[in-house]
Protein backbone atom coordinates (compact mmCIF):
# COMPACT_ATOMS: atom_id res chain seq x y z
CA UNK A 1 0.00 0.00 0.00
CA UNK A 2 3.39 2.15 0.66
CA UNK A 3 3.70 2.98 -3.06
CA UNK A 4 -0.21 4.14 -3.59
CA UNK A 5 1.09 7.36 -1.76
CA UNK A 6 4.58 7.72 -3.06
CA UNK A 7 4.29 11.00 -5.40
CA UNK A 8 2.15 12.27 -2.45
CA UNK A 9 5.06 11.78 -0.52
CA UNK A 10 7.44 13.35 -2.32
CA UNK A 11 5.04 16.22 -3.05
CA UNK A 12 5.03 16.46 0.81
CA UNK A 13 8.78 16.20 1.31
CA UNK A 14 9.11 19.24 -1.23
CA UNK A 15 6.62 21.24 0.41
CA UNK A 16 9.07 20.64 3.40
CA UNK A 17 11.86 21.79 1.83
CA UNK A 18 10.33 24.93 0.82
CA UNK A 19 9.25 25.55 4.08
CA UNK A 20 12.43 24.62 5.73
CA UNK A 21 14.31 28.02 3.26
CA UNK A 22 11.21 30.42 3.89
CA UNK A 23 11.92 29.63 7.85
CA UNK A 24 15.27 29.65 8.13
CA UNK A 25 15.66 32.90 6.75
CA UNK A 26 12.95 34.71 8.57
CA UNK A 27 14.42 32.91 11.73
CA UNK A 28 17.88 34.37 11.31
CA UNK A 29 16.77 37.65 10.06
CA UNK A 30 13.35 38.09 12.14
CA UNK A 31 10.21 38.21 11.79
CA UNK A 32 7.21 40.46 12.74
CA UNK A 33 4.98 39.43 15.46
CA UNK A 34 1.41 39.82 15.75
CA UNK A 35 -0.70 38.36 18.49
CA UNK A 36 -4.05 37.01 17.38
CA UNK A 37 -7.40 37.25 19.22
CA UNK A 38 -6.40 34.28 20.99
CA UNK A 39 -3.35 35.39 21.99
CA UNK A 40 -1.46 33.19 19.98
CA UNK A 41 1.22 34.41 18.06
CA UNK A 42 1.85 34.76 14.30
CA UNK A 43 4.88 36.00 12.40
CA UNK A 44 5.31 37.25 8.67
CA UNK A 45 7.43 33.40 8.46
CA UNK A 46 3.95 31.52 9.08
CA UNK A 47 2.05 33.56 6.38
CA UNK A 48 4.76 33.48 3.90
CA UNK A 49 5.26 29.65 3.84
CA UNK A 50 1.00 29.17 4.42
CA UNK A 51 1.02 31.09 1.26
CA UNK A 52 3.87 29.73 -1.03
CA UNK A 53 2.84 25.90 0.32
CA UNK A 54 -0.53 26.26 -0.59
CA UNK A 55 -0.59 27.90 -4.06
CA UNK A 56 2.07 24.56 -5.18
CA UNK A 57 -1.00 22.63 -3.59
CA UNK A 58 -3.61 24.66 -5.58
CA UNK A 59 -0.85 23.91 -9.20
CA UNK A 60 0.06 20.54 -8.42
CA UNK A 61 -3.25 18.83 -6.55
CA UNK A 62 -6.11 21.38 -8.14
CA UNK A 63 -8.76 18.74 -7.24
CA UNK A 64 -7.40 18.55 -3.25
CA UNK A 65 -8.85 20.73 -0.35
CA UNK A 66 -6.77 22.53 1.86
CA UNK A 67 -6.99 23.51 5.47
CA UNK A 68 -4.47 25.32 7.40
CA UNK A 69 -3.71 27.30 10.29
CA UNK A 70 -3.43 31.22 9.62
CA UNK A 71 -5.03 31.59 6.05
CA UNK A 72 -6.90 28.33 4.94
CA UNK A 73 -8.90 27.09 7.64
CA UNK A 74 -11.59 24.90 6.82
CA UNK A 75 -13.64 21.89 7.92
CA UNK A 76 -11.99 18.63 6.84
CA UNK A 77 -13.97 16.99 3.99
CA UNK A 78 -14.68 13.52 2.54
CA UNK A 79 -11.95 12.95 0.02
CA UNK A 80 -8.51 14.34 0.11
CA UNK A 81 -7.56 17.39 1.68
CA UNK A 82 -4.24 18.52 2.58
CA UNK A 83 -3.37 20.37 6.39
CA UNK A 84 -0.68 22.62 6.77
CA UNK A 85 0.88 24.39 9.87
CA UNK A 86 3.58 26.89 9.06
CA UNK A 87 5.16 26.84 11.74
CA UNK A 88 4.67 24.87 14.98
CA UNK A 89 5.19 26.52 17.94
CA UNK A 90 5.44 29.92 16.76
CA UNK A 91 6.55 31.13 20.38
CA UNK A 92 9.52 29.51 19.87
CA UNK A 93 10.58 30.51 16.66
CA UNK A 94 9.54 34.31 18.10
CA UNK A 95 11.76 34.31 20.98
CA UNK A 96 14.57 32.54 18.53
CA UNK A 97 14.10 29.18 20.07
CA UNK A 98 15.54 26.41 17.28
CA UNK A 99 12.23 24.28 18.43
CA UNK A 100 9.79 24.89 16.00
CA UNK A 101 8.80 22.68 12.38
CA UNK A 102 6.34 22.77 9.80
CA UNK A 103 3.71 20.15 9.67
CA UNK A 104 2.13 18.67 6.62
CA UNK A 105 -0.45 15.81 6.06
CA UNK A 106 -2.53 14.60 3.62
CA UNK A 107 -6.01 13.25 4.64
CA UNK A 108 -8.53 11.01 2.63
CA UNK A 109 -11.76 11.12 3.83
CA UNK A 110 -10.24 12.55 6.92
CA UNK A 111 -7.40 9.66 7.83
CA UNK A 112 -4.00 10.87 7.42
CA UNK A 113 -2.33 8.51 4.77
CA UNK A 114 1.00 11.01 4.12
CA UNK A 115 3.09 13.13 7.32
CA UNK A 116 5.83 15.08 7.21
CA UNK A 117 7.15 17.14 10.16
CA UNK A 118 10.25 19.21 9.63
CA UNK A 119 12.43 21.04 11.95
CA UNK A 120 14.94 22.92 10.00
CA UNK A 121 16.88 24.80 12.72
CA UNK A 122 17.08 21.37 14.93
CA UNK A 123 18.39 19.65 11.28
CA UNK A 124 15.52 16.95 11.97
CA UNK A 125 12.67 16.33 9.75
CA UNK A 126 10.07 12.56 10.08
CA UNK A 127 7.61 11.32 7.30
CA UNK A 128 5.88 8.54 7.00
CA UNK A 129 2.72 7.02 4.16
CA UNK A 130 -0.31 4.62 5.09
CA UNK A 131 1.47 1.27 4.48
CA UNK A 132 4.85 2.87 4.05
CA UNK A 133 6.32 3.14 7.39
CA UNK A 134 8.03 5.92 9.14
CA UNK A 135 11.36 7.57 8.88
CA UNK A 136 13.33 9.89 10.87
CA UNK A 137 16.11 11.88 8.69
CA UNK A 138 15.87 8.47 6.16
CA UNK A 139 15.99 5.74 8.81
CA UNK A 140 13.35 3.71 9.91
CA UNK A 141 11.52 4.70 12.46
CA UNK A 142 9.95 2.25 15.44
CA UNK A 143 8.31 2.78 18.83
CA UNK A 144 9.70 1.63 22.17
CA UNK A 145 8.79 -1.84 23.38
CA UNK A 146 8.55 -0.93 26.87
CA UNK A 147 5.23 -1.94 28.51
CA UNK A 148 5.68 -1.32 32.39
CA UNK A 149 4.25 1.98 33.49
CA UNK A 150 6.69 2.20 36.16
CA UNK A 151 9.77 1.85 33.32
CA UNK A 152 8.20 4.37 30.81
CA UNK A 153 9.58 7.87 30.38
CA UNK A 154 6.02 10.10 29.72
CA UNK A 155 5.93 13.83 28.30
CA UNK A 156 3.18 16.16 29.27
CA UNK A 157 1.99 19.85 28.23
CA UNK A 158 -0.04 22.17 29.38
CA UNK A 159 -1.39 21.78 33.01
CA UNK A 160 -3.70 24.24 32.93
CA UNK A 161 -6.15 22.42 29.69
CA UNK A 162 -5.65 18.99 31.87
CA UNK A 163 -7.00 21.20 34.77
CA UNK A 164 -9.69 22.91 33.14
CA UNK A 165 -11.48 19.52 31.47
CA UNK A 166 -11.09 18.08 35.02
CA UNK A 167 -8.41 15.76 34.32
CA UNK A 168 -5.39 17.37 36.06
CA UNK A 169 -5.57 14.61 39.39
CA UNK A 170 -5.53 11.55 36.64
CA UNK A 171 -2.90 13.29 34.90
CA UNK A 172 -0.67 14.17 38.16
CA UNK A 173 -1.43 10.22 39.45
CA UNK A 174 -0.30 8.92 35.97
CA UNK A 175 2.80 11.21 36.22
CA UNK A 176 3.69 9.44 39.24
CA UNK A 177 3.79 6.44 37.85
CA UNK A 178 5.76 6.78 35.40
CA UNK A 179 10.09 6.23 35.75
CA UNK A 180 10.78 9.62 33.80
CA UNK A 181 8.71 12.31 33.17
CA UNK A 182 9.44 15.20 30.49
CA UNK A 183 7.42 18.62 30.57
CA UNK A 184 7.24 19.60 27.02
CA UNK A 185 4.25 18.34 24.33
CA UNK A 186 3.73 18.87 20.16
CA UNK A 187 5.56 17.53 18.00
CA UNK A 188 8.64 16.93 19.38
CA UNK A 189 7.51 14.96 21.88
CA UNK A 190 5.19 12.90 19.60
CA UNK A 191 8.59 12.33 17.28
CA UNK A 192 10.36 10.84 20.52
CA UNK A 193 7.44 8.69 20.72
CA UNK A 194 7.55 7.53 17.04
CA UNK A 195 11.49 7.03 17.58
CA UNK A 196 11.37 5.32 20.66
CA UNK A 197 12.92 7.94 22.65
CA UNK A 198 9.82 8.59 24.81
CA UNK A 199 6.67 5.82 25.24
CA UNK A 200 3.84 7.94 26.42
CA UNK A 201 3.52 11.84 24.96
CA UNK A 202 -0.31 13.72 26.13
CA UNK A 203 -1.42 16.98 24.23
CA UNK A 204 -4.96 18.28 25.91
CA UNK A 205 -5.25 20.30 22.89
CA UNK A 206 -4.63 20.66 19.07
CA UNK A 207 -6.11 20.98 15.77
CA UNK A 208 -6.13 18.79 12.87
CA UNK A 209 -2.94 20.44 11.32
CA UNK A 210 -1.01 19.82 14.57
CA UNK A 211 -1.96 16.59 14.78
CA UNK A 212 -2.24 14.78 12.09
CA UNK A 213 1.50 14.63 10.58
CA UNK A 214 1.90 12.93 14.08
CA UNK A 215 -0.75 10.53 13.94
CA UNK A 216 0.26 8.81 10.69
CA UNK A 217 4.19 9.41 11.39
CA UNK A 218 3.14 7.46 14.71
CA UNK A 219 1.07 4.65 13.68
CA UNK A 220 3.36 3.80 10.97
CA UNK A 221 5.98 3.45 13.54
CA UNK A 222 4.27 0.89 15.18
CA UNK A 223 2.17 3.01 18.16
CA UNK A 224 -1.05 4.68 18.69
CA UNK A 225 -2.70 7.83 18.60
CA UNK A 226 -6.28 8.51 20.14
CA UNK A 227 -8.47 11.05 22.11
CA UNK A 228 -9.30 10.44 26.03
CA UNK A 229 -12.02 8.12 24.80
CA UNK A 230 -9.87 6.14 22.20
CA UNK A 231 -11.19 7.45 19.15
CA UNK A 232 -8.16 7.99 16.46
CA UNK A 233 -9.09 10.88 14.81
CA UNK A 234 -6.99 14.05 14.52
CA UNK A 235 -9.89 16.68 14.59
CA UNK A 236 -10.90 15.67 17.85
CA UNK A 237 -8.27 17.99 19.30
CA UNK A 238 -6.22 16.04 21.85
CA UNK A 239 -3.03 13.77 21.49
CA UNK A 240 -3.09 10.56 23.49
CA UNK A 241 0.28 8.82 21.49
CA UNK A 242 2.17 6.27 23.02
CA UNK A 243 4.19 3.39 21.69
CA UNK A 244 0.70 1.16 21.37
CA UNK A 245 2.36 -1.24 24.28
CA UNK A 246 0.87 1.03 27.22
CA UNK A 247 -1.91 2.96 25.34
CA UNK A 248 -5.22 1.47 26.54
CA UNK A 249 -3.39 1.91 30.36
CA UNK A 250 -2.64 4.96 29.41
CA UNK A 251 -6.64 5.91 28.87
CA UNK A 252 -8.00 3.88 31.29
CA UNK A 253 -5.65 5.61 34.04
CA UNK A 254 -6.90 9.04 32.36
CA UNK A 255 -10.41 8.40 32.86
CA UNK A 256 -10.45 6.84 36.05
CA UNK A 257 -7.66 7.48 37.80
Amino acid sequence: MGARYEQDLSLALELAERADRINTRFFHAGAAVTVKADRSLVTEADLTTERELAAVLAERRPGDAIAAEELHGEQIQEGRCWTIDPIDHTNNFARGLPHYGTLIALLEDARPVVGVVSAPSLKRRWWASRGGGAFADGRPARVSGVDDLAEAHLSFAQLEVWSGRRLLEPLVGLVSEARWTFGSGGFLAQMAVAEGKLDVALDPTGYVWDLAPSQIIVEEAGGRFSDVGGCADPARGTAIVTNGLLHDLVLSRLRHG
